[in-house]
């Protein structure tokens, strides 16, 4: 059974999707930009962006009865790699080393608002 799921702890979606979808004992979020949800704003820094999305990553799954240690996969998109060493130590602060996921990552032309980093996931409940 496909359960929505929406917290108001991370940004509202940008368009017709939503925040995430839990399937049996998965969730599965939509690519979470680095919008701060109490001020509508995004950082500049690929660094903060990572920081703000991996928030709304985590506040999603929270809302869900799940945390970051049950992240299985996770995708990021940067709109240029050769900042990824920036975003992977803020990527490394987050995950404990016992909990590290599988990962994707890659360098795409634009993303919406103009953010510089976007990373969805897919957790266990």
């Amino acid at each position: 059974m496909k359960e929505i799921l929406n917290t108001e702890k991370a940004p509202a979606a940008v368009g017709p999707y939503s925040q995430a979808i839990k399937v049996d004992s998965l969730i599965f979020t939509s690519g979470q930009l680095p919008i701060n949800p109490e001020n509508g704003e995004m950082p500049d820094s690929v660094e903060e962006q990572t920081e703000q999305s991996l928030k709304n990553v985590e506040a999603i799954l929270k809302s869900a009865g799940s945390d970051r240690n049950k992240i299985i996969k996770t995708t990021v998109f940067m709109t240029d790699l050769t900042q990824f060493s920036n975003m992977n130590g803020v990527y490394a602060k987050f995950f404990e080393e016992a909990s590290l996921p599988a990962r994707s990552c890659f360098e795409v032309s634009e993303l919406p608002k103009g953010a510089k980093v976007e990373i969805e996931v897919v957790a266990a409940v």
